[in-house]
């Protein structure tokens, strides 16, 4: 299935349905009188976040949702129906946007939760409603109120425990495929990762976490460059980040630096989020390149710094333990 995190739709609730004026002709009744039913409510437009989703893919087809209009009142005072709602089903880490992209209408990070986005129109009054004791036949009947109509954008932020992140050709596919069942897409070359691919971590039956492996950051991503900012929403609800470095390269300090700014220039708190450093590429270094490197980059970081092989598993169970508790600890 193709991977799509933004969609922009166009939805409308239904409008509601008109009153109308009837009156009372039955044989035994001497003067009738007005019995005109109200029109029935519009239908409403919801969004709802669903489990076993993890695309917008959905609605790059189907941009336009529209609820039906309500019944219409009847003779003998029978009010219209109401309308059928609308339902739009969501990955979980949904949020809606308006047309402008700058207020956030919602944010669905809960499976089952349900928001409200286009109320539909009541309907309106027959001329039942309209008799009094000084107008006794009243001719007046109101129609149906409108509904709502808008564009939206919806936006998808994956829900992940841990996010990969780090320069491209840093070993993000290979350390996610080497740590769950997930199958990335892995090459010897920039940018493999076109979209974040998500991998279920089993430590043991009762420890488990989501692992989100993010597309590849270069200078100048918070600003557009490369793939920009488009998959770094994507790291912001994960609780811990996990930044691989490229051991191979001459200067991993320098590309601790870069992440780092970038995170920091992106801002939305990813800079303060806890973070495990990981050298990873073990079996691409000597023994003196991995010494000089790993001093290096803890001077960089100001922390421990451990060591990994995705391509060979080396390490890998020691990285994703530390992992594991940083998740249960938050």
């Amino acid at each position: 299935m193709k991977f799509l995190d933004e969609a922009k739709v166009f939805i409308k609730s239904g409008d509601g349905g008109d009153g109308v004026v009837a009156f009372r002709r039955e044989r035994f009744i001497e003067f009738g009188g007005p019995d005109g039913g109200n029109g029935g409510r519009g239908g409403h437009v919801y969004v709802e976040a669903v489990e076993g989703l993890n695309t917008l893919i959905d609605y790059r087809y189907a941009q336009h949702f529209k609820a039906r209009k309500g019944g219409n009142g009847a003779g003998s005072d029978r009010t219209g129906a109401a309308a059928d709602d609308v339902v739009m089903k969501v990955p979980v880490g949904t949020q809606i946007f308006d047309d402008e992209r700058e207020t956030l209408i919602a944010d669905l990070d809960a499976p089952g939760k349900r928001v409200l986005l286009a109320r539909g129109g009541d309907g309106g009054f027959g001329n039942a409603n309209f008799k009094s004791s000084t107008n006794r036949a009243p001719r007046r009947a109101d129609k149906g109120w409108p509904g709502d109509e808008k564009w939206v954008w919806l936006r998808l932020k994956l829900i992940a425990d841990a996010g990969l992140v780090g320069l491209p050709n840093a070993g993000k596919s290979t350390f996610l495929a080497a740590a769950s069942a997930a199958r990335p897409k892995i090459a010897d070359y920039p940018f493999t990762t076109l979209h974040p691919q998500l991998g279920v971590v089993r430590l043991n039956a009762t420890e488990e976490f989501v692992l989100a492996d993010i597309p590849g950051l270069i200078e100048g991503a918070s600003e557009g460059a490369g793939l920009g900012t488009r998959f770094l929403g994507h790291v912001e609800r994960c609780r811990v980040l996990l930044h691989l470095i490229d051991g191979s390269q001459p200067d991993p300090a320098g590309a601790y630096r870069m992440i780092r700014n970038e995170l920091a220039e992106y801002d939305a708190g990813l800079a303060e989020k806890p973070e495990i450093v990981v050298l990873n590429k073990l079996d691409a270094m000597t023994p003196q390149g991995k010494a000089a490197r790993v001093k290096a980059l803890e001077k960089a970081c100001g922390q421990k710094v451990m060591l990994a092989a995705g391509a060979t598993g080396e390490g890998v169970p020691q990285v994703l333990r530390a992992v594991m508790d940083v998740v249960r600890a938050r």
